[in-house]
């Protein structure tokens, strides 16, 4: 490459089968990140790979993609399994098999998670059916091994995801059995945060000649952001547009910058955010020139006050005074969580940093404040009441800017007028309460079906294996919980709003004392304290969820 050249970063690029090559452009993702850049081209070649980075730099893509090309070259394997991917945690292999599914999109592929805590007769029959990929956690793909309902005759790619957290969480036997079972023929990718001498030693005895690939982590000094607040609230994705208005309404922001991670979900929350009053514009790689240069001069003329866009699109962007960064989507890489909340607190003054963190996101928050040496909040998504609140101190504060003006001579007639007939603090309530009603826009009295537990991270646990059954944490009772198993999932609309509604309305529960909701596509499982389970499954019982009857009890499958 001439020294001038710039590498490509586009997935095109990459050596991708069209039909993916397209699958990511319709998805909007306009750049690929360091990891995949060095790992996708290995990966397709064939070769074993090695490779070490940490958490939030774009791994899952790095394997599943070409994990997803070579299977659409091996048409005749259909209904075997032939992708393997493990992983430490139910959270983790649900967050994988999501991701696998949404990039094999109109491929045929399929994929199926495995892990404990889930109905081991519904994995049977989702394998017996034909899974072409299957992500697990290490102690449920060996049960399924044993029991013959995984078979790895036509195995073709093997990734070991998060290998060094695997191997603290007592796994090495698991993982050594997988590997042992799978055929010499198979390709093996291995990914870890750190490279301890058990990693070594795996891939020593299991890998062939691997290629290696290290992507260094930036250096940020500690206190690099001193002037900049950073705080993050746990949200499930179907509730982040209803989140983000909520805390824009707070923060009231003079001028933000909010980063979407597609441009298909800059163009969706800029639409929501204008029908809800706000004036934002969109900038994504998918706009012209002019386009471009029409956002960014209504945005300097303060005829918009929110940008919504994809990093590639912010690059460059020279807009002072910003007093808010929002992070709508976490970035796919640690580093870009730096980059872009860099853009505010500048010229000594101090800026925001809000991200909405989805529930399987705690560790790569950790992972943020690893690099940048710094705590970040996990706040309370602002309720109805706090709304209000802020907003009657907004009023007070216009009227009290009006009042130090001076400047309504043209109406103190009528309101001497009034006050020769009511009290003059009632004559000035009803104004400011008319004042305060104009700035309420509809809507604003629904509060959001987020659990308070939301903002705990889900279950599966780092102490000891993640799958095991009973109750593993403690609720803020101080007690242990146990998993409630109720038959109706996705398939049936199921929410977590639904779940909550039903069992707060239902058994008079607060919705502060569930924990994890996890909603498969044909059932559901909801963390309840223990000393109130049998009264929740009592009076579920006669309850109805989405219009039908739905059976529920304590989850009896819950073991690895």
């Amino acid at each position: 490459m001439p020294a001038h050249a710039v590498p490509a970063t586009d997935f095109a690029s990459l050596g991708l089968a069209p039909a993916l090559a397209a699958t990511l452009a319709a998805l909007g993702y306009e750049e690929s990140t360091p990891v995949q850049r060095e790992a996708i081209p290995l990966m397709l070649s064939g070769r074993d790979l090695l490779a070490q980075a940490a958490t939030g730099t774009g791994k899952t893509a790095a394997f599943a993609l070409p994990m997803i090309h070579h299977l659409l070259e091996d048409e005749g394997g259909r209904r075997h399994t032939r992708g393997l991917v493990l992983v430490p945690t139910r959270e983790l292999a649900m967050q994988v098999s999501e991701a696998i599914h949404k990039y094999a999109r109109g491929t045929g592929i399929q994929v199926v998670p495995l892990y404990g805590g889930a109905s081991m007769d519904q994995q049977v029959r989702s394998l017996h059916r034909g899974a072409d990929i299957a992500v697990a956690t290490p102690g449920r793909a060996l049960d399924h091994l044993r029991r013959k309902t995984l078979k790895l005759e036509h195995l073709r790619v093997l990734v070991l995801d998060e290998a060094d957290e695997m191997l603290d969480m007592g796994f090495v036997d698991d993982i050594e059995s997988i590997l042992s079972a799978a055929p010499e023929t198979r390709q093996v990718a291995l990914f870890t945060a750190t490279m301890p001498a058990r990693i070594m030693s795996i891939a020593k005895r299991h890998l062939s000649k691997p290629a290696r690939v290290t992507i260094a982590g930036e250096k940020t000094a500690a206190g690099k952001l001193p002037r900049i607040r950073q705080v993050a609230y746990v949200v499930r994705r179907a509730q982040k547009p209803a989140a983000l208005d909520r805390i824009l309404d707070m923060e009231n922001p003079t001028s933000a910058l909010v980063f979407c991670r597609t441009r298909l979900q800059v163009d969706s929350l800029t639409e929501t955010l204008n029908a809800h009053g706000y004036r934002a514009e969109a900038l994504h790689g998918g706009m012209q020139q002019r386009q471009r240069d029409a956002v960014m001069n209504r945005l300097r003329s303060a005829k918009s006050d929110l940008l919504i866009a994809t990093d590639v699109a912010a690059r460059g962007l020279d807009i002072t005074h910003l007093s808010h960064v929002v992070n709508y989507d976490l970035p796919p890489a640690a580093e870009a969580y730096v980059h872009r909340i860099g853009r505010t607190g500048r010229a000594g003054r101090e800026g925001v940093a809000i991200t909405l963190l989805e529930p399987r996101e705690h560790r790569l928050l950790r992972s943020i404040e690893q690099l940048t040496r710094q705590k970040i909040e996990v706040g309370t998504l602002p309720t109805v009441a706090d709304l209000k609140a802020r907003r009657l101190e907004l009023t007070r504060m216009a009227v009290r800017e009006h009042l130090v003006a001076g400047d309504f001579v043209d109406v103190r007639v009528v309101a001497e007028s009034l006050a020769e007939e009511f009290d003059v603090l009632d004559v000035a309530a009803a104004a400011i309460q008319m004042a305060h009603a104009a700035t309420v826009r509809d809507g604003d009295d629904e509060d959001l079906a987020v659990p308070a537990s939301a903002t705990r991270p889900a279950s599966g646990e780092r102490a000891g294996r993640p799958d095991r059954k009973g109750p593993r944490r403690r609720n803020s009772e101080g007690g242990p919980y146990v998993r409630l198993f109720i038959g109706a999932g996705r398939r049936a609309g199921i929410r977590p709003g639904d779940l909550v509604g039903a069992i707060t309305g239902e058994t008079g529960t607060p919705s502060s004392a569930l924990g994890a909701i996890d909603i498969a596509d044909t059932y559901s499982l909801v963390d309840v304290p223990e000393a109130l389970a049998d009264g929740i499954v009592a009076g579920m019982r006669t309850a109805s969820l989405r219009g039908q009857k739905v059976a529920i009890r304590r989850d009896r499958d819950s073991a690895r």
